[in-house]
């Protein structure tokens, strides 16, 4: 069971999140952000990943100390859920289109940490500074152990190029992590 159970507090922000990578979709979040809240539950479905996440963070201040943090312990959660990676099929890609919008996510579960992010959006989608999306990647790609390339191919709609991100990443996911083999799939031996 590729399972994980993390809380994380600090003066900032205090976080429960549960994770199940090979679950169906299910999702229950509240982060008190709530376009993250939409994104989370995107990256639930389209991952098939059963996540509930509770959020009580600094929002008075802004949105960043919990987007950041959401995102550690969502990293940490998979690198725990999937433990030695054995059996894994370690390399996927996945396009999204959203409307105008088409994202490109490349991931390799390598345990060496790297993001390459091409989608640089400014200003704001509602309450919600569309440059924390780049926080949230960097953060949850360090903690989990990944090497992830994102990119907006085509859009101007920052609401549509975040979700087809989001997508694409929870797609890109799911296809590196599902079980192919009983190997570990490096010729090191080790993914770390």
């Amino acid at each position: 069971m590729r399972k994980a159970k993390l809380n994380r507090k600090t003066k900032e922000t205090d976080i429960a999140l549960e994770l199940d990578l090979d679950g169906t979709g299910a999702c229950s979040v509240n982060t008190g952000v709530g376009f993250l809240d939409h994104m989370l539950e995107l990256f639930a479905c389209h991952g098939a990943f059963d996540v509930t996440l509770r959020c009580v963070g600094d929002t008075k201040v802004d949105d960043h100390h919990s987007v950041e943090d959401i995102a550690i312990v969502l990293g940490k959660a998979i690198a725990q859920a999937l433990g030695d990676k054995k059996g894994i099929e370690r390399y996927a890609v996945s396009f999204v289109p959203m409307d105008e919008s088409l994202a490109r996510v490349v991931i390799d579960v390598s345990g060496r940490p790297y993001l390459a992010y091409n989608a640089p959006m400014t200003g704001s989608i509602g309450t919600y500074d569309a440059q924390l999306n780049e926080e949230f990647f960097r953060a949850l790609t360090f903690n989990a152990g990944l090497t992830v390339h994102i990119d907006i191919l085509a859009g101007s709609n920052k609401h549509h190029m975040t979700e087809a991100i989001f997508k694409a990443f929870a797609r890109a996911l799911r296809a590196a992590i599902r079980v192919t083999g009983t190997a570990i799939p490096s010729s090191k031996g080790v993914l770390e």
